[in-house]
């Protein structure tokens, strides 16, 4: 299946697109915002990937497993992508003149997000993590990619993974820690540092 699927693509088959959608649509959305903690931000990178996955398509080899690594690894660089824009952005708008018509934005992208205590949390604490970290975070324990697809998907070494994804870990029990002495996170530390096996999916 996966086979014939990636032969389609290559080909530019567009049911094959169809059901690539279909299959890893939910899956990129899910990827994009757990790096962007932005519903609205999700759905362009979503929009984006698949069109990137078209244009890259002569690139997916015929044999292989799920395409979904490949996916999520262009959901990451355009979301480098759409990030580097909006900073650009946002230095343009700052240059310009202020007067007292000038939008604020921040209680509207503020209220996209889900403000739920353990969410905050989570969201501060990731908010420390170099990008690279949390790049390798949201694949591998997130997406629950194994090593190897996850060093595929971003174009580094297994080796750096690993790495990458022990900082992670040791990062974020070390920046949750004081607030769960407080008491003010219920429970464990919920998904962001939960164990992974080498042969996870």
């Amino acid at each position: 299946m996966d086979t014939n699927l990636r032969k389609r693509v290559r080909a530019g088959d567009h049911d094959a697109f169809g059901d690539l959608f279909d299959a890893y649509a939910r899956s990129v959305y899910n990827h994009a915002f757990r790096l962007t903690g932005d519903w609205a931000s999700a759905e362009d990178v979503v929009s984006l990937t698949f069109l990137d996955a078209w244009r890259l398509r002569e690139r997916v080899d015929e044999e292989g497993g799920s395409l979904r690594p490949w996916l999520l690894g262009i959901a990451t660089n355009v979301t480098r992508n759409t990030r580097r824009a909006a900073r650009r952005h946002a230095a343009a708008v700052a240059r310009l003149p202020r007067d007292g018509s000038v939008r604020d934005f921040a209680d509207e992208v503020a209220g996209r997000v889900d403000d739920t205590a353990q969410l905050a949390l989570v969201r501060t604490a990731l908010a420390r993590l170099r990008r690279a970290e949390r790049e390798v975070l949201a694949l591998c324990v997130w997406s629950g990619l194994d090593y190897r697809a996850a060093a595929d998907a971003l174009g580094v070494p297994v080796g750096t993974v690993r790495s990458r994804l022990s900082r992670a870990r040791t990062k974020l029990a070390k920046y949750t820690e004081p607030l769960e002495e407080r008491g003010q996170l219920k429970g464990d530390r919920g998904p962001a540092v939960r164990p992974i096996t080498e042969g996870n999916r």
